[in-house]
């Protein structure tokens, strides 16, 4: 569900409410009254009730933080299934909601950073990856390392994963795209994804940090990411729930690397 969207028509129904009663249906209930005090009917008094709290949480989720929920390993070890986070819309530009059109740039994402994206072949559905390619960058991977411009990335071994999920044993790695390295994994049992492409002007080229198990731009149904279909950057979990079971209280505040 695009909540986005619901709480735009949520706007537009309620302003129209209040704009329509104070032009036509409130003139027409006190002259009808004849002087005395009338009460609001209830679909205008929820109307105004709730306009103010709408157009606040519109405001909040277009322009500066949306929360969504991480319901796959693809970017495993550093965010598991049942973390709940919070992305920064506003790092890459404030764009409209429902048209995404940026209408004030504000910076440029960079590489390594992790993004929320639509997914360009349905724009419905959200991912999270990790930005590897800019534009006219070309990206080599070969048996899970990346060359960039003929520049290896670097990579080295870091043990290996104990921490459940399916993935107790995997293999860890620390990689470094920018200026913080961040932890991958190599999930034992599949295999590597080769991929090589020069990326276009306008588009993006992402991988999830589980490089094995992951569904990312080295994939036809995710590919290329249009500039516009980025959502925003990925800075802190604020709680960690996979149910069923418990919340996981030591993951919450963590920052996203």
């Amino acid at each position: 569900m695009d909540l986005s969207g619901v709480f735009t028509l949520l706007f537009i129904a309620a302003g129209s409410i209040l704009v329509a009663d104070r032009a036509v249906f409130k003139a027409r209930r006190q002259s009808r009254a004849e002087g005395l005090i009338v009460r609001e009917p209830l679909w205008v008094y929820y109307a105004r009730s709730f306009f103010p709290v709408i157009l606040i949480v519109l405001v909040v989720r277009a322009f500066v933080f949306e929360p969504f929920r991480i319901p796959s390993a693809s970017m495993m070890p550093g965010l598991v299934d049942g973390d709940f986070i919070f992305v920064d819309k506003f790092s890459y530009g404030l764009r409209l909601p429902l048209i995404n059109t940026k209408i004030v740039p504000v910076g440029e994402p960079q590489r390594g950073d992790v993004i929320v994206f639509r997914l360009p072949s349905e724009p419905s559905i959200h991912f999270i990856k990790r930005l590897i390619g800019l534009p006219g960058d070309h990206v080599v991977v070969r048996d899970n390392r990346i060359t960039i411009n003929g520049a290896p990335i670097p990579m080295n071994f870091d043990g290996v994963y104990s921490g459940g999920y399916g993935f107790t044993g995997a293999d860890l790695a620390l990689e470094r795209l920018g200026p913080q390295p961040h932890s991958i994994m190599l999930a034992a049992n599949r295999d590597a994804k080769d991929f090589e492409t020069v990326v276009p002007a306008g588009h993006y080229f992402f991988m999830g940090d589980n490089r094995n198990d992951s569904d990312d731009s080295r994939f036809g149904r995710v590919g290329l990411v249009p500039e516009q279909n980025l959502v925003g950057h990925a800075v802190r979990i604020w709680m960690n729930w996979r149910m069923p079971g418990w919340p996981d209280w030591r993951r919450i505040g963590m920052r996203i690397r």
